[in-house]
């Protein structure tokens, strides 16, 4: 080929050349449409293998649960409920951007990844467990849930600091305030504070569910306030949340239980939600208005989501007007995993591991429920920004959603299958076993904290 290609240029040179200069040409014009052919040769290698390896696809890494043998050695009924419709909601409506103006990473935007590191504290380290979420106490038998991390897609997010939490806490005042699982949320945290200062019990109410804690070496107070309205709230409900008379609800009056304590609060972290799906007697004006599922009452039928609204307006308009200018997070609202069934109806969560992203969809009552928690929190952080209040969107719905393995299931009771392996047992897919996946919400509570600060 080269050859031929050869004589058909020397052909061009004219006969008059001498003989020895033809040859000479005749050489280097070989010599140069070699080294051409060459360069072209290699140059459509390199871009070929180049353009191989840019493009190839990672390989797939299968994340797996990593459990570490041996394992390590449900609050009230009344708070369990799920409604199963559900629908997709696009990953861009489901976090808002934490301080997304100053360029900060989205803490809520993430995937539960493998740890294998052991929990910071086990339930023999910890004595503020209580027995409902005290799953292994309880005889649960997988340990696996306990080796996930929450992992921000677009930054770090280090382990709670309880040394340097409580440095920066001296002289400080917490509450949290809400239903039951504010008071699941505050057992993680005293016991990952409990690490570096065990808590003296200060304060509890008569049936235990509102309680105060002093950390003397730092002159640091906690308390959890139960107040599952958030509102003044007439409530007839036992310890397994059959009701005796319908709650009747006041929708224009805040629960004094926390009200009258607000002021000596620097941070309050406020949540609830889920009671306002309950059947209520609604009051306005000292007046009857309507009623929430209450079938049989000559009474308006009204939406939880009026109520829940119209709670959250006045609850967020008290705490950026009162004075008072705390450092208020709003948590979302906190799915179930309720599968087969109700928490009444025989609904179990037997899962063992997480869901990846596209595995399950938001379920509609909290999509509506976390949607008025958005819309609300816009509108009061604009207030509260102008009279000096701190107020942040402590959005643990999509991370918490993500986790149908990290609740007490059967196990919010002690050994229920000891007597009989078959037993029928009432099943807790609402709240979280200590620890486990909920102590990841404090992870990212003093990350904020730290952020704040600066």
């Amino acid at each position: 080929m080269v050859k031929k290609e050869t004589s058909r240029v020397l052909d061009l040179n004219p006969p008059s050349l001498p003989k020895r200069h033809h040859i000479i040409l005749k050489f280097l014009i070989s010599f140069l449409l070699l080294g051409l052919a060459f360069r072209l040769f290699v140059s459509d290698s390199l871009s070929f293998f180049t353009s191989s390896v840019v493009e190839a696809p990672p390989p797939l890494v299968e994340e797996t649960n990593v459990v570490i043998e041996p394992p390590l050695p449900a609050t009230s009924a009344g708070d369990l409920l799920s409604v199963n419709e559900s629908k997709s909601i696009p990953n861009e409506e489901i976090s808002m951007s934490f301080n997304a103006s100053n360029g900060e990473c989205d803490l809520f935007v993430g995937d539960w990844v493998p740890d294998p590191s052991a929990p910071v504290y086990t339930n023999s380290s910890c004595r503020d467990i209580e027995a409902h979420q005290n799953c292994m106490m309880n005889g649960r038998p997988d340990s696996g849930y306990l080796y996930w991390r929450w992992n921000p897609r677009s930054c770090e997010l280090p382990r709670f600091d309880p040394e340097k939490f409580l440095d920066l806490m001296k002289n400080k005042w917490w509450a949290f305030i809400g239903d039951s699982i504010s008071r699941n949320h505050v057992q993680s945290f005293l016991c990952i504070l409990s690490q570096v200062e065990q808590a003296v019990e200060v304060y509890h109410d008569e049936q235990y569910k509102s309680k105060r804690w002093h950390f003397p070496s730092h002159n640091f107070t906690l308390s959890v306030i139960w107040s599952p309205f958030l509102l003044k709230a007439d409530i007839f409900e036992d310890i397994n949340g059959v009701s005796s008379a319908e709650t009747q609800l006041h929708l224009d009056k805040l629960d004094k239980t926390w009200t009258d304590q607000y002021e000596n609060f620097d941070y309050a972290v406020i949540a609830g939600g889920k009671w306002f799906l309950k059947t209520a007697i609604y009051h306005e004006n000292g007046t009857v208005t309507g009623c929430h599922s209450c079938l049989g009452k000559n009474l308006t039928e009204m939406s939880f989501e009026y109520a829940y609204r119209r709670a959250l307006k006045s609850i967020l308009d008290f705490m950026m007007g009162s004075g008072q200018k705390a450092f208020v997070f709003l948590r979302t609202t906190t799915p179930d995993h309720f599968e087969n069934g109700e928490w009444f109806s025989g609904g179990t969560c037997n899962r063992t591991g997480p869901f990846k992203e596209g595995e399950v969809d938001m379920k509609d009552v909290d999509a509506e429920m976390r949607g008025i928690e958005m819309e609300e929190f816009e509108k009061a952080s604009i207030v509260g920004a102008e009279n000096g209040v701190t107020l942040k969107l402590l959005d643990t719905t999509r991370m918490s959603m993500l986790r149908p393995d990290g609740h007490p299931g059967p196990y919010r009771q002690f050994q229920p299958f000891a007597k009989d392996k078959n037993a029928k047992v009432q099943n807790d897919c609402l709240h979280w076993c200590l620890p486990g996946p909920i102590d990841s919400w404090n992870d990212i509570l003093m990350e904020m904290v730290i952020r704040g600060a600066h």
